[in-house]
């Protein structure tokens, strides 16, 4: 532990710094033209930060013009890019590819300046421009102001307990915290008593002033990739070969095991792009597992379903598990709210508190 801090320590030396000038103005941060609400983290990959943003996406939509800018990580084109349902991941990356997919009547942009991707939208004419910018994992972006950002923490790895890149999954120090105007909790799947708020405050050192949230993820039935070549006789299959290739397969694993009996799992790298060989190595499972279907998350769906190739025995039986956030709602003793309503309440919960400028 000693030997990581010393090894840590010129990093740790730069990131302090780099905040230090950006805190006193000697580096400038510029303020967004558009209102803006801000999803990041300090941590890297894991958090949940796509289905936070899908949630603000159905929070607002119905009542603004919405519009998500990211960098579209992974993707091979450049600069400022819309987004369009006919784009495959490597055009404009699998997250924004995934979100444009749920949310057609949104606009969608992918730019690695997120300052110039606003610029740009908020240049628009009055009856296009956004009235909403959410800006995906752009917390550690100190060049832009966001005017509310939403700093996401994971309850499977806490910041606390972390360290700094490469030896650990932290990206800025967790003393950044302090510049969020919320933070949430994620992926939580206990009960959210007064005792657990009280010792994340303590463990995430965090002010009174900042609001502290929690939400857990729900699992959608599972839906197929490739739906005009699904076997309809899988869905009602019993048992699941599982890969993924993302940074965190543990939820969906579990998620996998309380539905299925689960044979198999295969994991790729973090945004991996798969190729027929890795498509071999499903097939090689498929014929062990006759009878499973094969089960892969929503975002891997993206990199997926724009591959040539595909064998047919995995078409007809692959699907995804489609998730969304939820907020766990602040209840106290005297309330009283059946289950169905938990997530409602925890939804205008969140929206009380969000500050939109």
């Amino acid at each position: 532990m000693i030997l990581d801090k010393v090894l840590l320590f010129p990093y740790y030396c730069i990131l302090a710094l780099r905040n230090m000038m950006y805190d006193k103005g000697i580096l400038k941060s510029y303020p967004l033209p558009l209102p803006s609400i801000c999803v990041g983290n300090v941590t890297v990959g894991g958090t949940g930060k796509t289905p936070m943003v899908e949630l603000l996406v159905r929070m607002y939509k119905d009542s603004m013009r919405v519009a998500v800018v990211s960098r579209g990580y992974g993707r091979k084109t450049k600069g400022f890019r819309y987004v369009s349902e006919e784009d495959t991941y490597r055009d404009v990356g699998d997250e924004p590819l995934q979100i444009k997919k749920k949310f057609p009547d949104i606009t969608v942009v992918v730019d690695a300046s997120r300052r110039r991707a606003v610029d740009t939208l908020a240049s628009l004419p009055q009856e296009r421009r956004p009235e909403l910018v959410i800006l995906d994992d752009a917390f550690q972006h100190r060049r832009i102001r966001p005017g509310y950002s939403i700093l996401l923490v994971s309850s499977t790895r806490p910041v606390n307990k972390d360290a700094l890149l490469p030896i650990g999954r932290l990206r800025d120090l967790p003393s950044q915290i302090k510049r969020a105007d919320m933070v949430v909790v994620t992926k939580v799947e206990d009960a959210v008593s007064g005792t657990m708020r009280y010792r994340w405050r303590e463990n995430l050192r965090l002010p009174g002033r900042i609001p502290l949230m929690f939400s857990r993820i729900a699992y959608l039935p599972p839906l197929p990739v490739f739906p005009e070549e699904c076997d309809q006789r899988y869905v009602y299959a019993k048992s699941a070969v599982v890969f993924s290739g993302i940074a965190d397969d543990r939820a969906v694993r579990r998620m996998a095991g309380w539905k299925y009996a689960v044979n198999e799992v295969l994991r790729f790298g973090d945004h991996h792009g798969y190729t027929l060989s890795d498509m071999s190595k499903v097939a090689a499972s498929v014929r062990r597992y006759s009878t499973s279907l094969v089960l892969t998350t929503e975002k891997d769906a993206q990199r997926i379903v724009s591959l040539q190739g595909v064998p047919s025995q995995i078409k007809a039986r692959l699907f995804y598990l489609p998730i969304e956030s939820e907020i766990i709602p602040e209840v106290s003793p005297t309330d009283r709210y059946i289950e169905e309503e938990l997530p409602g309440v925890g939804l205008r919960q969140l929206k009380e508190k969000i500050i939109i400028r």
